[in-house]
């Protein structure tokens, strides 16, 4: 299944309260029942300004109906082609 990496960009977002995100991370997870097991929130990375979301979808549209029902911004979603690390070197 395709991995994505959606960009939210969130004015503040480094700035959440706990409970904030812990808000943020329930409704995405109700979301997510509402989609069915096909779309998976693997883990997001918080900056100053800007969420970076990692998940498994069958396409773009599934993660822009996530983004939708959640009210989330989703303001770039790109298909994730290949994976390198430090072993890659190798």
């Amino acid at each position: 299944m395709p991995k994505f990496v959606i960009e939210r960009e969130i004015p503040g977002a480094g700035d959440l309260s706990k409970d904030d995100l812990q808000g943020i991370s329930q409704k995405s997870c109700e979301v997510l029942k509402e989609l069915g097991p096909s779309v998976q929130w693997v883990q997001s990375y918080v900056t100053a300004d800007k969420v970076y979301c990692i998940y498994i979808a069958p396409d773009k549209e599934a993660v822009l109906k996530h983004a939708e029902m959640g009210g989330f911004p989703a303001n770039s979603v790109a298909e994730v082609k290949t994976v390198m690390d430090p072993t890659t070197a190798e």
